[in-house]
């Protein structure tokens, strides 16, 4: 229908219906962006660093689970009789000082060793990302006081302090049973581990809580809290993940290197650490190198593991960096 806009003049505008929509095939109104997350798998699943890590997470998961489908030696048991025994049917990699099976050993020490390691994992990445994500988005006081706080802690050696730790709680309650103990190494780690994962979560939240998707969700109604829980710290993870997956290992090594010095699991547990700190006489005197090498191999193997799912992982989150 015509339109009068100035005397003398008319314009005529057409149906929008009439109106060809140029250089547009299709509009789909419920298309939505992938999130950081599904475009990090994508990457992660094309990375070979994350297959081998995989394979070998893998494997340790169902060595600690079903131990028993790759031996039925028993652990615990000892012959002195069998004494620096040699490999033999069902005993391929022979027996220690004490008359027990190196391979029984090694498979049933994963559980002790990797537990300390996940516990520990767990509590320092709860405690960070809680403190880390106060701090940031709080700020003022609140972030004065635990950024000092975790400044304190990160500048104390982590193994050094634990073994002051745990060498106080031995000499007032020498016998422990084997939760209690393991209860006190991971407390003894995660006392002084938390700064890291707190300050890489308050760089985050700091970055995170001031762009554009924040404010959206402020104007429309959004509380701070609920900004904080649901919008800003999901989206701070991505780093605090990655450390925490390259933490589990270091966890790992120390729970070992404590049990090494005899201040960690009870000597009559089964791990990695003891069995190492029992076969450090055989390796001065050059016998019987095996009974070390064996545990100290999938000691190895597993923190490699762990490093490697971590490196993929940072590069997945992160592919500026693997192009740096």
């Amino acid at each position: 229908m015509p339109e009068t806009s100035l005397p003398g003049q008319e314009r005529f505008v057409a149906p929008l219906a009439e109106t060809p929509l140029q250089a547009v095939d299709a509009v789909t109104i419920d298309a939505a962006p992938e999130s950081q997350w599904k475009e990090a798998w994508k990457r992660l699943r094309k990375a070979p660093l994350f297959w081998i890590s995989a394979v070998i997470i893998l494997l340790i998961g169902v060595v600690i689970a079903l131990p028993g489908l790759f031996t039925n030696a028993d652990p615990n048991y000892s012959d002195l009789g069998l004494s620096f025994g040699k490999p033999s049917e069902g005993h391929p990699f022979g027996f220690t000082q004490q008359g027990g099976d190196v391979w029984a050993r090694t498979l049933y020490g994963a559980r002790a060793s990797v537990a300390v390691g996940v516990l520990t994992t767990i509590l320092v990445t709860l405690v960070g990302i809680v403190t880390g994500a106060l701090a940031g988005f709080f700020g003022g006081w609140l972030d004065a006081i635990l950024s000092r706080v975790a400044d304190i802690f990160f500048s104390i050696p982590l193994l050094l302090a634990a073994i002051v730790i745990i060498s106080v709680i031995n000499n007032i309650q020498p016998d422990r049973g084997f939760w209690a103990s393991v209860i006190i190494v991971v407390l003894a780690l995660a006392i002084f581990a938390w700064p890291q994962i707190t300050r890489q979560m308050r760089g985050a939240v700091l970055e995170v809580k001031n762009l554009e998707f924040v404010d959206a969700a402020t104007a429309i109604g959004a509380s701070r809290l609920k900004n904080l829980v649901r919008h800003i710290v999901p989206n701070a993870l991505a780093p605090v993940i990655v450390t925490a997956t390259i933490s589990l290992g270091v966890f790992i090594v120390a729970e070992t290197s404590l049990s090494f010095l005899g201040l960690g699991l009870p000597t009559n547990v089964v791990s990695w650490g003891n069995d190492l700190s029992a076969a450090q006489n055989q390796v001065r005197s050059g016998q019987h190198l095996i009974v070390m090498w064996v545990p100290a191999t999938a000691l190895a193997l597993t923190v490699l593991g762990f490093i490697l799912l971590g490196e993929a992982v940072r590069e997945a989150l992160d592919p500026k960096a693997r192009k740096q």
